[in-house]
């Protein structure tokens, strides 16, 4: 996506290989516009493929996931890396390791909302080593959900996650596909 690639240019700072600050457009300040595009750009990708539900994981994946699920009129579930004192009723969870904070967290959804027969279509920021991904894959296997695609705004090319999850079977689509990186320099993919 040429627009997501130009904010990146002009907006995003690789500070190493691995670490890309985007805070200006996706996640501190969110450019409504470019999210907006974002999601129809997603809508456009997976429309047809029989979509129920829009998934995401919080925090910097709840704009696209919500600019997603409004172009595609469905219904967003945003999965919990928080721990809560009312978050307890039925709720299905898994370890996940953040790339980005080098910590684990317990990726936890309600039961309820989410249903057996949901084709869902997961959204998130980024896509390094695959972690959320997989952790949102094992629980929605868990409760026999199919997750139907999984829609990334950058991808991280260089790492092992969009293989992994291929790898996986999932239907893997990536607006911005960062081929190397490093401070001060970022490269893509061109399609």
């Amino acid at each position: 996506m040429k627009a997501l690639e130009d904010k990146i240019r002009a907006e995003g700072r690789a500070l190493n290989a691995d670490v890309l600050l985007v805070d200006s457009f996706l996640n501190h300040q969110i450019d409504v516009q470019l999210m907006k595009a974002v999601g129809e750009a997603f809508a456009d990708h997976f429309n047809g493929k029989g979509i129920t539900r829009i998934v995401t994981v919080e925090s910097s994946g709840i704009a696209p996931a919500a600019m997603t699920a409004l172009a595609m009129d469905l219904p967003l579930v945003v999965m919990k890396k928080q721990g809560s004192r009312i978050l307890t009723d039925d709720v299905v969870q898994t370890t996940v390791q953040s790339f980005t904070k080098g910590t684990k967290y317990e990726l936890t959804l309600k039961r309820h909302f989410i249903k057996p027969d949901d084709r869902v279509l997961l959204i998130d920021d980024f896509l390094a080593s695959g972690e959320a991904a997989v952790g949102v894959h094992t629980l929605l296997s868990g409760l026999g959900v199919t997750l139907a695609g999984i829609g990334i705004v950058i991808e991280k090319a260089f790492q092992p996650g969009h293989q992994r999850l291929e790898a996986m079977g999932c239907d893997v689509y990536s607006l911005a596909r960062v081929k190397r990186m490093d401070a001060g320099s970022i490269e893509f993919i061109e399609d």
